[in-house]
């Protein structure tokens, strides 16, 4: 294959990546991702800190969701 048709696959993925999250935002509540807290994850956080957005401990619940 050419440079010039693998250049246009890798553009054509990379806009479809564009939309989709495009259409997310659109079809979201208020425009927004939800998220939540990484230090639920164990293996994000193996030393159990705090999350660094909302404060929230491994052991609590997001309080950003609140």
């Amino acid at each position: 294959m050419s440079f010039i048709t693998i250049f246009s696959i890798t553009i054509i993925m990379i806009a479809f990546v564009f939309v989709g999250i495009g259409i997310k935002i659109l079809i979201k509540k208020n425009g927004k991702f939800s998220g939540s807290c990484a230090s639920q994850s164990p293996f994000l956080n193996k030393e159990g800190e705090a999350c660094g957005i909302c404060g929230a401990t491994p052991e609590e619940k997001c309080k950003k969701e609140d």
